[in-house]
């Protein structure tokens, strides 16, 4: 498949902090990647040197085959943004705030008049059009942001934690609109920490942390190479001849938690006073070994 995004040890500075440290990947085009990794990671760095607005200290960055920093304004019409922050016009209705985006792109009024109607009703916002920002809730505003990046139909649609703090309800249906993008031949670069977001809407999943790249594949391919099939939480104390040996297990406290390949034979070596919760690996579980579980503030 056609790179839409290549990246060739990409680097940043700032000063002594080194940000970002040989990155290295590539987005095919039609797919979506997510880009995964603790705060501080690098994340937002390396994003926006894919969008350009960081020149990189080191390395190549290319986007429709062009290096970034060559791509005229054109160009950057085949890139939506939905930024993290509700950076929305308070003073526009929900329909000036997707006409007069669409403007700054040049679209025809014309096109206008049939694009802004199609957007609202895709994400369900068609009986809002003439309410003001400050009228919706999160999770309009969240799917208005969406709508918004959509004006110029991009090619590469670029999601920086789409549906942080939003309830269930409207979480999903981003999730739905997500997929149709997809479906439409979208290319989506996405960053959450919803390990569910990823794992369900991501064809590929980048995890990075210090700036490096610490593995890459699918959401199959990385529980499949970090962890057991199986996941159980043993309540301690824990026997010390309870467990076969070569099972792998991670201390978290209050409890052990140990991975396997066969379910049925440790829960048959579980004694009926000891507690547990068994599950099935997810990409949670990668995420954590990979980054650790040390809390990160910044």
């Amino acid at each position: 498949m056609t790179a839409i995004v290549q990246t060739k040890g990409l680097e940043k500075r700032y000063g002594e902090v080194h940000a970002v440290r040989g990155v290295s990947f590539e987005i095919a085009a039609g797919s979506c990647i997510g880009l995964l990794g603790p705060n501080g990671a690098g994340k937002t760095t390396t994003m926006r040197m894919l969008l350009g607005l960081t020149r990189p200290s080191a390395g190549d960055v290319r986007v429709f085959g062009a290096p970034i920093a060559a791509l005229g304004r054109g160009f950057r019409t085949r890139i939506g943004l939905v930024p993290q922050d509700d950076n929305l016009d308070p003073d526009l209705s929900v329909r000036q705030n997707l006409e007069v985006y669409g403007r700054y792109f040049g679209i025809p009024a014309g096109t206008l008049a049939t694009r802004v109607p199609q957007l609202l009703a895709f994400m369900q916002l068609e009986e809002r059009g003439a309410a003001k920002v400050m009228q919706l809730s999160g999770g309009m505003k969240r799917r208005l942001i969406i709508a918004r990046s959509l004006i110029a139909d991009p090619e590469l649609i670029v999601l920086d934690e789409p549906t942080t703090g939003l309830d269930p309800q409207a979480r999903v249906l981003i999730w739905r609109r997500l997929l149709d993008l997809k479906r439409q031949g979208k290319t989506l670069l996405l960053t959450t920490h919803y390990m569910d977001e990823a794992q369900r809407l991501c064809d590929r999943i980048i995890v990075i942390d210090g700036g490096r790249v610490l593995d890459e594949g699918t959401p199959r391919e990385l529980i499949a190479r970090h962890v057991a099939g199986h996941v159980f939480e043993i309540a301690k104390p824990v026997p010390a001849d309870l467990l076969p040996e070569g099972l792998e297990r991670e201390d978290i406290g209050d409890s052990l938690l140990v991975y396997t390949a066969d379910p049925h034979a440790l829960r048959d070596r579980l004694p009926a006073e000891i507690e547990y919760v068994h599950r099935v690996a997810n990409l949670e579980d990668v995420f954590l070994r990979l980054t650790g579980r040390r809390l990160r503030e910044a």
